[in-house]
């Protein structure tokens, strides 16, 4: 039996091979994952549509392979082939009538697909009475989301062409000097796509404010051990996620998103933060979710995890989808401040930067104090937010931040 690369999803035409989890002469059971495949941001299993021995594997890591393309040959288990030379033959039946010919009904095609979905997607669709198997995800990696299921169940509208202008052809860069080629991986491949998306169609602005975070950089030192007992470590950025899940409560315009179509503003009452993650593989956002309903040492422990999942490349893709809003932190390497790029559909981002120490005059004592000041840019969707609304927000932010204690009880 030859098994083939099943399809991937609309408009994912490749993928490349990151992990052959099988070789020659392994005994497979249906649905055991045989192959890893990166497509786009995520990374997913290939399982066996059948038991038996591998015979033969066609592909190795770092292969392109396309749907319909051979990866692997299958033979069948020896125990099987013995159950079928001792099973007894079966009855001899009369051969049937000849029937006049008429139209013959056509074959279904035994099409080999994956059908990525979530648990809840798939419940969605039995409550629809939606079948999966004839739905194209418009979702990362081709994954079938609800919106999708509801519009083949005549629930919503046909989503519209996103059209971007070609690019330009670049020069032949040989011609002044040596040259060398890299393909993309599929995470670039994604990241390029989505930021050429939101540029082409958020009218950005960046604003920048800063939080005197003395007391609160005090707090988390004097916590940091327990954590690290625990297993974990106390990050600035937790204490950031609780502040911002506050701040988002108070303006509600920050976690939402825009529909263009029905000319709405679709205000969402749960808070899900996706956190900016530096892999070697590019950057990942997975996303924390119902970041309000959780406490700064439960969110420290949530973020360590998800981020070694990131940088591993263990994340599923619903973990990276459903975000609210976004918080990107460059603090642990460096820089002064820089404009982060919304992710649509967002409606805003914030992009934290290195704190610094400076000297602030305190008129009680007559004299500069050194206070640790937290530089960071708050980029927004100037189509829903207005400039006071931004720096409001950056205000009610540094007011969190700036009292500590406040913030661990809320």
């Amino acid at each position: 039996m030859e098994l083939k690369i099943p399809e991937l999803g609309d408009n994912v035409a490749v993928a490349t091979v990151v992990g052959v989890l099988v070789k020659e002469g392994d005994q497979v059971a249906p649905g055991q994952p045989l192959l890893e495949l990166e497509t786009d941001k995520a990374v997913m299993e290939v399982p066996a549509e059948a038991g038996g021995v591998v015979k033969r594997v066609l592909v190795k890591v770092g292969d392109e392979v396309r749907p319909g393309q051979p990866f692997l040959e299958l033979a069948e288990a020896p125990e099987a082939a013995q159950v079928a030379q001792s099973a007894p033959a079966p009855e001899a039946r009369p051969e049937p009538t000849p029937q006049a010919e008429g139209p013959k009904a056509p074959q279904a095609p035994s099409e080999r697909r994956l059908i990525p979905a979530a648990p809840s997607v798939r419940r969605l669709a039995r409550e629809l009475g939606v079948d999966l198997r004839e739905i194209r995800g418009t979702g990362l990696a081709g994954r079938i989301t609800a919106e999708d299921v509801r519009r083949a169940a005549g629930q919503a509208p046909a989503p519209a062409p996103e059209a971007l202008p070609p690019a330009p052809r670049l020069p032949d860069f040989s011609r002044w000097g040596p040259v060398r080629a890299e393909p993309m991986s599929g995470v670039r491949k994604a990241t390029l796509r989505a930021m050429a998306q939101a540029w082409a169609q958020v009218p950005m602005v960046t604003h920048f404010d800063e939080a005197d975070i003395t007391d609160l950089e005090a707090l988390r030192k004097a916590y940091a051990k327990k954590a690290e007992e625990r297993g974990f470590r106390l990050t600035l950025t937790a204490f950031l996620l609780k502040a911002l899940a506050l701040t988002l409560k108070a303006f509600p315009k920050f976690n939402a998103s825009i529909d263009v179509e029905r000319q709405e503003v679709i205000y969402k009452d749960y808070i899900h933060i996706g956190v900016a993650v530096d892999t070697p593989h590019g950057l990942l956002v997975p996303v924390i979710r119902d970041v309000d309903k959780k406490g700064i040492l439960a969110l420290a422990q949530e973020l360590q995890e998800i981020s070694e999942r990131a940088r591993e490349r263990k994340l599923a893709p619903e973990e990276m989808q459903g975000g609210t809003f976004s918080l990107s932190n460059l603090g642990g390497i460096g820089g002064t401040g820089f404009t982060p790029i919304v992710n649509w559909p967002e409606v805003a981002i914030l992009g934290v930067s290195r704190s610094q120490m400076k000297p602030v005059w305190d008129p009680g004592k007559e004299a500069f104090l050194p206070r640790l000041y937290l530089p960071y840019s708050l980029t927004y969707d100037h189509r829903l937010i207005d400039g006071a609304e931004a720096a409001r927000f950056c205000r009610h932010l540094a007011g969190l931040l700036e009292d500590p204690v406040g913030l661990a009880l809320a």
